[in-house]
């Protein structure tokens, strides 16, 4: 059985296409000629400038992933500057995540030893702090992903150097414009936006207080109600009901989520769920989104009808692992 690794770094950048095309080249320099095959293959990547972050997916060998990991972590660094970025998704860094998800033949418990050796390489080489989170985790503050990013760059680059609870994993106890870098191990996680036909804020995140686990809503659902300004209406007229579109300026308020277990909450459970609590606030649902992949078994079978998310089919991780095993 071959072993595949997944990676889906998350870069603070939006849809710039060339430092896309850079850090695309970073990752596809990555090859293993003496095995007569692909050492790994890019499946996605997307870029949304709201959120002013772009992600992309590969998966591969593992001793390839990693190492692609570091090369583009490597040219994020050099491309992204960190005290010139803004968006509405919290951040800690140029790399801002880096998640290692094992796909087959492949423990998370070797994952997590590879996880250790990026950051400390990351650490040393490229002089960026790196925390650990999920299951990689050194302390159990740190397995939730909010928990590290608390208070995002601006505050870590006081923190990090007085602060012994912000001290790195790997790294330096200091911050350039690169800023720090979070590794984790984690099962598939599907980063899951919903979009409402509304352009008030407030009820976008009155429905994420309602719905997210720590606020004791739906299990395993991280939520943010984030607006979404450069997103123009007139764009999706013909595709939604006219008595919606009647009543949106511009401007889309937007759920923005992290579905860390499929099997416990699966996006038509969300979807329904929002979609209620969105009509208790005279609002309807205009559109959901994916941002990179997700697994088929978390698909109701009539995926199409219900969860209002246009090519969705482009977005199943098994195919595009099709052409790699």
């Amino acid at each position: 059985m071959p072993k595949i690794l997944e990676c889906i770094p998350n870069f603070s950048v939006g849809p710039d296409s060339k430092i896309m095309a850079e850090l695309l080249r970073a990752i596809n320099s990555v090859t293993d000629v003496r095995q007569g095959c692909l050492a790994l293959t890019i499946l996605d990547s997307t870029s949304d400038i709201d959120h002013n972050r772009s992600v992309i997916t590969f998966a591969g060998k593992p001793e390839a992933v990693i190492e692609a990991a570091f090369k583009v972590c490597q040219k994020a660094a050099e491309l992204i500057d960190l005290d010139q970025h803004h968006g509405t998704h919290p951040r800690i860094g140029a790399t801002d995540v880096i998640p290692l998800v094992p796909i087959e033949g492949i423990t998370f418990d070797e994952t997590v030893i590879l996880a250790n050796k990026l950051g400390a390489r990351i650490g040393e080489e490229l002089k960026i702090p790196v925390y650990l989170y999920e299951k990689a985790a050194k302390f159990a503050d740190r397995r939730n992903l909010a928990d590290v990013r608390k208070g995002q760059y601006e505050g870590l680059k006081t923190l990090i150097a007085t602060d012994p609870n912000r001290k790195p994993d790997y790294g330096p106890l200091e911050i350039s414009k690169a800023g720090a870098t979070a590794i984790g191990v984690r099962g598939p996680l599907i980063a899951y936006n919903i979009n409402l036909a509304s352009s008030d804020l407030a009820i976008a995140r009155k429905i994420a207080h309602k719905i997210r686990e720590k606020d004791g809503g739906l299990k395993c659902v991280k939520a943010l109600g984030m607006l979404l300004t450069s997103r123009s209406i007139a764009t999706i007229l013909s595709e939604i009901p006219h008595d919606i579109s009647n009543r949106i300026p511009n401007g889309i308020a937007q759920i923005s989520m992290n579905l860390t277990d499929y099997t416990v909450t699966p996006p038509l459970v969300v979807f329904e769920t929002v979609e209620l609590e969105a009509r208790k606030l005279g609002v309807e649902i205009l559109e959901s989104e994916l941002i990179g992949l997700i697994p088929a078994a978390a698909l109701p079978s009539d995926y199409k009808q219900k969860l209002k998310i246009k090519n969705l089919d482009d977005q199943i991780l098994e195919n595009k692992l099709a052409n790699l095993t």
